[in-house]
């Protein structure tokens, strides 16, 4: 941590130096009558600068929302959502690059809302785990990794990502359900016919590989209670598909997830949290086309965090286990990974985050781009989101 100390400090004067900004300050998305709907225009910026003791490197995205909303006196709302982004190698989240990332319609109604549409599945709507100072950089499930393949500009973790969230069916076109909090419990259900992303299900199966998924539910529940002066959230996922074109030992994914936090105010300006959450997949390293059966995935985060106004700082620890597939030379890894954040909310739409970030990769067999079986990585680095 020592050779990052200077530059750590020269990133984060702009944190120290400024000013609280209140809820009034925001710049809030652009809305237009379009008859008796509402247009609704918004976006975010979100990028990181990250050194490594050798090479500096940057990484971005900018990400676009549009809505049409049509409400009722009824309390009937009816919606259509677009989501489009444009994303360095390092900053497509876990959406693949996609330029579309969402296109939905939503009805929401007193029982819940319904989406059909390129949209996530049930296993990511509800999820709960460590407190994170940006989502974006999290040590767990990021919009953004900070360690680039210099062979070929990817994400070193397309190998094996800690992703502890269930998001099986990524966005491809689904329909799903969500049910409204009643007495603190949470539930979503949700079926993508195939991977096809073509906004409506069932138009296509997707991509043409071996071991592609079909008919893949999704199901997940979130309860938040209240234990003394505690807030208290569980939540669980379960995930399962059918396996289309399968090789010799292929099948459909399962997957089941699940996580608790607890948040604890010591006064009213300061909160301390703890939180963590868990995955696993027979899905080798939780690629969907690797369902295998002889396959066990699973990975972890365990994490803290202090809120103090317009301050949040968080620490992060998880690692994860990918079991060797010997029918499809598939090697035993292991990664362990750790983060330490802090984060400043300048004005209600612009935020910094500074902070340092490592990972250790094992491999039974084979070599990483270093040439060897094991890859140890750490960086630091500074983010801004900047949203509208």
């Amino acid at each position: 941590m020592c050779k990052y100390g200077v530059r750590g400090l020269f990133m984060a004067t702009p944190l120290i130096a400024a000013p609280a900004f209140a809820q009034d300050d925001a710049v809030r998305p652009l809305e237009l009558p379009v008859g008796q709907s509402v247009f609704t225009l918004g976006g975010t910026a979100s990028g990181a600068g990250f050194w490594n003791g050798k090479t500096v490197d940057a990484t971005g995205v900018a990400q676009g929302q549009a809505a049409l909303t049509r409400s009722y006196d009824s309390g009937l709302s009816i919606s259509g959502h677009l989501t489009g982004s444009l994303a360095d190698p390092l900053a497509r989240g876990r959406y693949d690059g996609d330029v579309w990332e969402e296109a939905y319609g939503e009805m929401k109604t007193g029982l819940g809302a319904f989406r059909m549409g390129m949209t996530d599945g049930a296993g990511a709507l509800l999820p709960v785990g460590s407190p994170r100072a940006e989502e974006d950089v999290s040590l767990s499930d990021p919009r953004i990794f900070l360690f680039r393949d210099p062979g070929n500009g990817k994400p070193v973790a397309q190998v094996f990502a800690l992703t502890t969230q269930v998001g099986t069916s990524s966005n491809s076109a689904k329909l799903t359900y969500q049910s409204p909090n009643l007495f603190g419990v949470e539930l979503a259900l949700s079926f993508a016919p195939g991977e096809g992303k073509d906004v409506l299900p069932f138009l296509r199966a997707g991509p043409h590989v071996p071991g592609r998924q079909a008919d893949i539910w999704e199901a997940s529940a979130r309860y938040s209670f209240a234990w003394d002066d505690a807030n208290v959230a569980v939540y669980a996922a379960l995930a399962e598909g059918r396996a289309e074109l399968k090789l010799p030992g292929q099948e459909g994914v399962s997957d089941i997830g699940a996580g608790a936090r607890v948040d604890y105010p010591l006064n009213d300006d300061v909160t301390v949290s703890l939180g963590g959450s868990w995955r696993q997949s027979n899905a080798y390293a939780f690629d969907i086309h690797n369902a295998w059966q002889a396959a066990t995935t699973n990975a972890y985060e365990l994490g803290a965090g202090v809120n103090w106004g317009a301050w949040l700082a968080s620490a992060q620890y998880g690692g994860g286990i990918a079991g060797a597939v010997t029918a499809a030379g598939l090697p035993h890894m292991e990664l362990e990974g750790a983060e330490l954040a802090l984060a400043r909310t300048i004005t209600p739409n612009l935020k910094l985050t500074i902070g340092w970030q490592r990972f250790n990769y094992a491999r039974a067999a084979g070599a990483f781009y270093n040439g060897s079986p094991r890859l140890l990585m750490d960086a630091g680095f500074v983010h801004f989101k900047l949203h509208v």
